[in-house]
Parts: C-alpha cells; sequence; structure tokens
C-alpha cells in the first residue's frame, strides 16, 4: 500500500481498523477448516459444545451461511456449499433452516457459556440455533418496536394504562400508529 505524503510516496500500512477477529492459535488455513468443519457439524446437529471464543468465531460464519440460504438463488448456494462441507448440510441449510428463518431479520444462534472444561480450565459455551425444538433457553422475538428495554417498559406501561381508558394509537410513535391503520384497512382493489 502506498500512502502519498507532501507529495512523495512511501511504503505504509493501513490500520486495523473494523479487521478484529479471533485468531484461535491456529494459522489462518488451520483456522478456517476448522471454522467450516463447525459450520457443518452445527448445521447438522443444530446445538455443539466448543469454547467460547471459538463459538463466537462460528457465530459470524453460521449466521452468514443461514443469509445464503434465505437468498436461495444459485449464486448463494454456491457461496454456501464453499463453507459447508457436506451436500446433506447444504441441502438441510436451503430447505429447513431457510423455511424456518425466513421472518428473522438475523440473529439465528445462541451462545450460551457452560462454565469451565476440567483439563485446562478453558471458558465452553454451546451455539446453536433458535427457534427449533429442544433449544437451551426460548429465543427472543425477533421484532418489536425497536426500542431499548427502559423505552419498552415505559411503552408496555403506558399501553397498560392507555388500554383502561380505550386510547391505545396515543402512547404509540407515528410510524407504529400508521402501520396500526394500514393493518386495519381492508385492502383495496384496483379495477
Amino acid at each position: 500500500h502506498v500512502i502519498q505524503e507532501n507529495g512523495a510516496a512511501r511504503e505504509g500500512r493501513r490500520m486495523k481498523h473494523g479487521r478484529h477477529f479471533r485468531k484461535l492459535g491456529k494459522d489462518a488455513s488451520h483456522r478456517w477448516a476448522m471454522i467450516r468443519t463447525m459450520v457443518t457439524q452445527l448445521i447438522e446437529h443444530e446445538r455443539i459444545q466448543t469454547t467460547v471464543a471459538k463459538a463466537k468465531e462460528l457465530r459470524r460464519v453460521a449466521d452468514r451461511v443461514v443469509t445464503f440460504a434465505k437468498e436461495g438463488s444459485l449464486r448463494a448456494r454456491r457461496k454456501a456449499a464453499a463453507v459447508v462441507r457436506t451436500d446433506a448440510a447444504v441441502n438441510k441449510l436451503f430447505t429447513e433452516l431457510a423455511e424456518r428463518y425466513k421472518e428473522r431479520p438475523g440473529g439465528f444462534t445462541r451462545v450460551l457459556q457452560i462454565g469451565q472444561r476440567k483439563s485446562d480450565s478453558a471458558a465452553m459455551a454451546y451455539i446453536e440455533y433458535v427457534d427449533r425444538d429442544g433449544e437451551l433457553r426460548p429465543a427472543r422475538p425477533a421484532t418489536g418496536f425497536g426500542l431499548s428495554w427502559a423505552a419498552k417498559e415505559y411503552v408496555n406501561s403506558q399501553l397498560a394504562s392507555k388500554k383502561r381508558h380505550g386510547d391505545v394509537r396515543a402512547v404509540l410513535s407515528p410510524a407504529a400508529d400508521a402501520a396500526a391503520k394500514a393493518a386495519a384497512e381492508p385492502p383495496k382493489e384496483e379495477k
């Protein structure tokens, strides 16, 4: 990379802003091979146990391949097949998982910390897909008002008090009010 300084070119390095990832004590090829294998196993079993650091790195790739599956195009299938190792896992990804998460905008995996491994005291975790049978903890809803928990608490308390008086729409934001009006109106037929 060449940097211009006072009209003279000099060799330099770019800053590492936004390029952070965990190296996991492995070189690049070993790390990528391990992540690919773990993504394939996660798709097949839908929950695996690993270290917290590996689970957090795996979450990035696992969510990305589910997004490819939701897209459903040939290009997306090829990009997912470049990560996932088996054809059976690719088929499960593009049929079962794509159907399960078609309405969910993101956050397809969950990392639950479970304590330390006895041998070397490494922090361990389960990583699993959400919204499935046998999950360890029920998933949080994927939609909402788009507010922080404190704002949601306030809105819910206001909704509860306004319901007693019959005026619920006064509490909602203008965007939510417009969406509520649009949902209440029957669709118009064009001739």
